[in-house]
Order: structure tokens, then sequence, then C-alpha cells
């Protein structure tokens, strides 16, 4: 059962999203929902929870009652008692500076637009990728290390494709607001489950289901690239991860055959 607070003030969303989110299949059982109208009122319910047993998501309205910065006050309240609460915000105001500062400024994990084709099924993936998230980094995943590719402090959820290096999720290295391209988590998949053996072009032509005639090992490289610049951004940017790799730890190259592998990073060394 995942327990989901949400604030919102306006009943009209309230009564289209109530037994959406009640019922949504987050874990397997039903939701318990707790829905505050106001921000106040769910900051005073906030502060009188017990620390060891909060929400497992919180699900914001930016903009409350005339006060464009109800939700942040909200997120903050809830982070302040639970660091690392997956908190979303849902929102009509997409594409303006309230996203932007939830986004850059506040922690917060997601900004979903009410305004969307297909809402209802975006808000229930996205809500259980957020779940996921903290579980893998938390290491807290039960019953489910059959759809967890693991190798040190990579961790890849095969259910969603979504990649983590030390407990952070791996992003466009061009765009951090993006999660990273589907090709080069396929490279990486690939590179994973062969390890420590090296992944030719064609092979991975193969394995991507491409001609191999039409795949480029220039292609190869630059999507190794991205992925080596993904994961020093999750490494904090600082270099190590390309050092490492410089090193033969991560993803190196293989010489005159123009082939990469991914070999662990031992604990003492990242």
């Amino acid at each position: 059962m995942a327990r989901i607070i949400w604030v919102e003030d306006q009943l009209h969303w309230i009564d289209k999203f109530q037994d959406i989110l009640k019922n949504a299949d987050l874990d397997g059982n039903p939701n318990k929902l707790e829905i505050y109208k106001y921000s106040e009122a769910a900051r005073q319910q906030i502060a009188l929870m017990d620390r060891n047993e909060g929400p497992d998501i919180a699900l914001l309205d930016a903009k409350m009652n005339g006060n464009d910065q109800a939700g942040f006050a909200v997120s903050e309240a809830l982070l302040n008692k639970w660091p690392g609460l997956p908190i979303i915000f849902f929102s009509e105001y997409s594409g303006t500076e309230i996203e932007k500062d939830a986004l850059t400024e506040y922690s917060v994990t997601d900004f979903i637009a009410k305004h969307q084709k297909n809402v209802e099924e975006v808000l229930c993936w996205r809500m259980r990728a957020a779940l996921r998230q903290r579980a893998i980094s938390e290491g807290s995943m039960p019953g489910q290390k059959g759809n967890i590719l693991s190798n040190g402090d990579l961790k890849m959820d095969l259910d969603t494709w979504e990649v983590y290096w030390k407990g952070v999720k791996l992003m466009n290295p061009d765009n951090p607001k993006r999660p990273l391209a589907p090709t080069p988590r396929k490279i990486l998949r690939c590179l994973v489950e062969r390890s420590p053996r090296p992944v030719s072009t064609w092979q991975l032509a193969d394995y991507l289901e491409v001609e191999p005639e039409k795949y480029s090992y220039a292609t190869y490289r630059q999507h190794i690239k991205t992925l080596r610049r993904s994961f020093e951004s999750a490494d904090g940017g600082h270099g190590e991860f390309i050092k490492l790799c410089q090193q033969g730890s991560g993803i190196i190259s293989c010489g005159e055959k123009g082939s990469y592998c991914w070999k662990k990073i031992s604990n003492n060394r990242g």
C-alpha cells in the first residue's frame, strides 16, 4: 500500500483524480490517499505526523488560493521532515517560472502538467517511476531483484530502463531535466550484460537489431561519449568517472577492435 499525500485546492481536479489515485497500481495494493485543500492545513498535519510513518509520495498543486508559493511551502515542510521523499508537482502552470523553480530550487522529483493528453496514464506511470527510483537509491526493493540489473554501483531497472549510478539517475548530459536517451541505455545494458567481454560495432548492431552496414563505429563512439558524460554528471562533474575510464574501469575502449566493454569499478576506487 502506498500512502499518498495530495494537496489540491480545486474540487473539480479532486473529483477527477481521487479514484484514479486510490486505485493506481503502485505496489500491487490499494493506496491510502490523504487530500488537503489548503497548504496551511497540510503543513499543520505534516508537523503532527510521526517521522517514522511518513507518506511514500506527495502530489502537490503549485499555486493554491492565489498563492504561487503555496506548493513550495508544503514541499519544504515535507522534505524537512522526510528528506528524499518523492514529490511531484501536479499543476496547470507547466512551462512557467513555477516549473523552473520547482525543478531547480526545491528538489522536486517531477512536474506534471494537468492539461495534457492521457494525463491519467502519465500521472500513474511517473508516480511508479518516482517510487522505484527512491527504492533503488535506498537499496530497498524486496522481490524485485530479477528486474534489476546490477554491477557494483550501477543499477538498471529492466522494467523502466532507467539507470542509476550510486543512487543517482542518469540524465541527458546536454539537458539534465530529461532522462538519458533510449539508445545509450540499451548500449549500456549490452555492455553490462556481456561484461567483461568487449562488444564490437557489429555485435552491438545485432543487439540493437539494426543493419550492421548502416551502423558505424563513429555512431557507437558518440553514444559512448554521451554515456560517459552522463555518468560524470551523476558522479558530481569533477572528472572522476572519466579518469576511471582512462585507468581501465567503467566504460573502456578495447584497442584496435573498435570495441568497448564495461569493467566493474571496485568499491575502494569509487
